[in-house]
C-alpha cells in the first residue's frame, strides 16, 4: 500500500514538474527574467518557508540539532540546483516545452540516480542485480530521450521556414545553443536530489520534534529552495535592471501573466514536496528510483503540454511518429525503474 501511494505521489509530482515552466513560453509581453524572477520568488521563498514553519515544530531547534556543516552543504546543493535553474528556463525558452523537458530530464537522471547511488552506497552497489537493473532503466530513459531529441531537432527543421511562432512563442535560438543550456542545467539540477539524500539527518531531527513523516522533509526543502532562490531570483532581478525590463511587470501586467506566476510558484515546489513524500513511502532506496520516475513523468507531461499548446503543429508525420516512439520507450523505462526498486530492496 505504501509503495503504491508513493508511486502515485511521484506521478503527480512529475506532472507538476513537467508543467510548472509552461508560463515561460506563454507570457509573450514579459521577458524571461520577469516571469522567472517573480515565479522563483513565489516558488522558492513565499511557499516553502511558511510551509516549513507551519508543519515542522520548533524549526529553529531542528536546525540547531545538526552540524552547521550539514546546513551549509544543503544550502550549497540548493545553490547548485539554482545554477541549473537559470539554464533550465533558458533551455525551455530556446527549445520549447517538449524537446527542452525531454533533454533536461534525461541528462539530470544520469547524475541524480546511479551516480548518487554510487556516492552513497559505493560503486559495487551498481554491480548487484538492483543496481544493474537501475542502469538498464537509465539506459532506456536515455534512449527514449535521445529519440525525443531527434524528433525535436527534426521539428525545428520542419518549422524553420518561419512557423516557429506556432511552437508556443519560444525563442529562435540555434539547436546547439539550446543543447548547451540543457547540458549545463542538467549537471547542476541533479543537486536537488543530492540535497534530499544528504539531508536525511535534518529530516530525522525534524521527526524527533514530532513532525509528521510527510512534513519532516520540509526542513530540507526550505534550505535547498533558499539556496536555489539565492541564484535564480537574484539573477532574474539583475537581468530586469540590466535590460531595463523591470517596468514591464507593471506596464504589461495582466491577469494571464500573474496567473502564470502563481501557477509556477505553486506547481514547482509542490511537485518537489510530493516527490519527497513519495520517495519516503518507497523505502530506503526510494530516492534513487523515485527521482528518475519523477523525471520520466515530467517528460511525458511536458510532451503532452507541448502537443496541446501547438508546439508540434506543422511538423511532419514522420517527426511526430518519432516523438511517439520516444515516449513509448520512456514508458518502458518507468516500468524498469519499478523493477529496479524491487531488486534494490532485496
Amino acid at each position: 500500500m505504501h509503495l503504491a501511494a508513493g508511486i502515485l505521489l511521484v506521478v503527480v509530482g512529475g506532472a507538476l514538474e513537467g508543467l510548472f515552466s509552461l508560463p515561460v513560453t506563454r507570457t509573450p509581453k514579459w521577458r524571461w527574467e520577469n516571469i522567472w524572477g517573480l515565479g522563483s520568488l513565489v516558488a522558492l521563498v513565499l511557499v516553502p518557508w511558511p510551509a516549513a514553519l507551519a508543519t515542522v515544530p520548533n524549526l529553529g531547534e531542528v536546525f540547531r540539532q545538526v552540524e552547521p556543516g550539514l546546513l551549509v552543504c544543503i544550502l550549497l546543493f540548493g545553490i547548485g540546483w539554482g545554477l541549473g535553474g537559470i539554464f533550465w528556463g533558458k533551455s525551455i525558452a530556446a527549445m520549447g516545452m517538449a524537446l527542452g523537458i525531454s533533454l533536461l530530464m534525461g541528462l539530470v537522471n544520469v547524475f541524480s540516480s546511479p551516480v548518487l547511488l554510487a556516492f552513497t552506497h559505493g560503486p559495487r552497489k551498481l554491480l548487484e542485480p538492483g543496481g544493474l537493473t537501475l542502469l538498464a532503466a537509465v539506459a532506456s530513459m536515455v534512449a527514449g530521450v535521445t529519440v525525443c531529441a531527434a524528433a525535436g531537432a527534426a521539428k525545428q527543421r520542419d518549422l524553420r521556414c518561419g512557423a516557429e511562432s506556432a511552437a508556443g512563442g519560444r525563442s529562435t535560438s540555434p539547436f546547439a545553443v539550446g543543447l548547451m543550456f540543457c547540458i549545463i542545467s542538467a549537471v547542476f539540477s541533479s543537486m536537488l536530489n543530492f540535497g534530499f539524500v544528504y539531508g536525511e539527518p535534518l529530516k530525522q531531527a525534524a521527526l524527533k520534534t514530532h513532525a509528521s513523516s510527510a512534513a519532516a522533509p520540509n526542513a530540507i526543502w526550505a534550505l535547498v529552495f533558499t539556496g536555489n532562490y539565492a541564484v535564480n531570483a537574484i539573477y532574474g532581478f539583475f537581468l530586469m535592471f540590466k535590460n531595463k525590463t523591470a517596468g514591464l511587470i507593471v506596464s504589461q501586467a495582466s491577469v494571464r501573466n500573474w496567473c502564470g506566476v502563481l501557477f509556477m510558484g505553486i506547481a514547482w515546489p509542490l511537485g518537489v514536496v510530493l516527490y519527497g513524500i513519495g520517495a519516503d513511502c518507497m523505502g530506503q532506496y526510494g530516492a534513487f528510483v523515485a527521482f528518475p520516475m519523477l523525471l520520466v513523468m515530467a517528460i511525458l507531461f511536458g510532451n503532452l503540454a507541448g502537443a496541446l499548446t501547438g508546439e508540434w503543429r506543422g511538423a511532419s508525420k514522420k517527426t511526430k511518429m518519432t516523438m511517439v516512439a520516444g515516449v513509448l520507450v520512456l514508458v518502458a523505462a518507468f516500468i524498469i525503474f519499478g523493477v529496479a526498486h524491487r531488486l534494490l530492496g532485496t
